[in-house]
C-alpha cells in the first residue's frame, strides 16, 4: 500500500491504499464521504460522479493513483450550505423520487454549467443521457438543469 496525499473539496487529505484503489471507494469508505454513489462499477450509470480539476469523471474506475495533486470535488464540497443553483433547483422542481442517482446527476451538470453556463436544451440532454435514473425523471432533470443555468451569471 502507498500513501496518497490528496485535495478533497478543498481540504488536503491522507489516505493510504493499493494503487488501485478506486476514487469511489476512498471516498466512501476511507473519507467518510459517502454522498458518491455506487451504482455499477464499470462507469456506466454516472452515479459515482465527482469532479477531477473541474471536470466530471466516474470515480468507480478512476484509480487514486491517477489522481495525484489534482482537485476532487464531491457532492459534499458543491456548496457548503446545499446552496448551489443545481441543488436549489432540484428541490424547487422536486427532481428525485428515490435519490439514488442524484449526486451524480448533479456533478454531472455541475461540470456541464462550469463550462457552458447556459446551455442548450440538446447539451444539457446530451451531457444528462450518461447518466441513469431508474425512475425515469429525466424531464425534471432538464428542467432543473434549464432553471439553474438562468442564476448563473
Amino acid at each position: 500500500m502507498a500513501a496518497y496525499n490528496l485535495n478533497i473539496n478543498g481540504q488536503s487529505m491522507t489516505v493510504e491504499v493499493a494503487e488501485d484503489t478506486p476514487l469511489l471507494w476512498v471516498l466512501r469508505d476511507h473519507l467518510n464521504l459517502t454522498g458518491t454513489k455506487y451504482g455499477c462499477g464499470i462507469a456506466a450509470c454516472g452515479a459515482c460522479t465527482v469532479h477531477i480539476n473541474g471536470d466530471a469523471i466516474r470515480s468507480c474506475v478512476y484509480p487514486i493513483s491517477a489522481v495525484g495533486d489534482s482537485k476532487v470535488v464531491t457532492i459534499e464540497g458543491l456548496s457548503k450550505n446545499g446552496d448551489h443553483p443545481l441543488q436549489k433547483a432540484w428541490d424547487e422542481i422536486d427532481v428525485p423520487q428515490c435519490g439514488y442517482c442524484q449526486a451524480g446527476q448533479i456533478m454531472g451538470a455541475a461540470a456541464l454549467l462550469s463550462k457552458k453556463p447556459h446551455p442548450t436544451d440538446k447539451e444539457i440532454s446530451d451531457t444528462m443521457n450518461n447518466h441513469i435514473c431508474r425512475c425515469g425523471t429525466y424531464h425534471r432533470i432538464r428542467d432543473a438543469v434549464r432553471l439553474a443555468s438562468k442564476s448563473i451569471k
